[in-house]
């Protein structure tokens, strides 16, 4: 896993939490990298895993609840970071069709070594966006919430309902993006 999602999460974490609260976790974490990460790193992914269910302990907030809400943050910051991705782009279904075909590819560019999940996307249903998620990392949850922060980016009134797909692991899911007002 690329060293940002770590160097992102911790900023979270500090920012949302308080500084402190990110060094005990780190601490409590016992990582094998030590909680020392560069954003062009790469990390076991086993890391994010044991830091989030650190600060799951200390705040009493579920993990599914705390990826999801580092998923909206993590969306804000690619925004920030990568503002390339977005040019022409305007509305969230626009934006989510081309993770795979185009993001992913931009970002195997700079990472040759990244480990992306794959989407497959399904734009049949006018006004509905299917997108099935699949990785061989726990990370479902993390992805849903970047599905929200880029509607909620956008702007855009829609409903965003999750089918997981491998019973509470996290490595598939489904999900429907369905614009409010759309006829089905």
């Amino acid at each position: 896993m690329k060293g940002i999602v770590f160097t992102e999460f911790l900023e979270m974490v500090e920012k949302k939490f308080s500084p402190e609260l990110a060094d005990s976790i780190i601490e409590e974490a016992e990582l094998p990298s030590g909680g020392a990460y560069t954003s062009v790193g790469t990390y076991d992914h086993r890391e994010m895993v044991q830091l989030v269910s650190c600060l799951s302990k200390e705040t009493g907030i579920s993990t599914a609840d705390l990826l999801r809400s580092f998923g909206i943050y993590m969306f804000g910051r690619f925004y920030v970071l990568f503002p390339q991705y977005f040019d022409g782009i305007d509305t969230s279904f626009r934006f989510l069709e081309k993770i795979e075909n185009y993001i992913h590819v931009e970002v195997r560019k700079l990472y040759p070594d990244a480990e992306l999940p794959s989407f497959e996307c399904d734009t049949s249903q006018p006004g509905c966006l299917r997108l099935t998620y699949r990785s061989t990392r726990p990370f479902a949850s993390l992805a849903e919430g970047l599905i929200r922060g880029c509607v909620a980016h956008f702007g855009e009134d829609a409903d965003v309902e999750v089918e997981d797909l491998s019973n509470g692991a996290g490595i598939m899911a489904r999900f429907l993006i369905s614009r409010r007002g759309t006829s089905s």
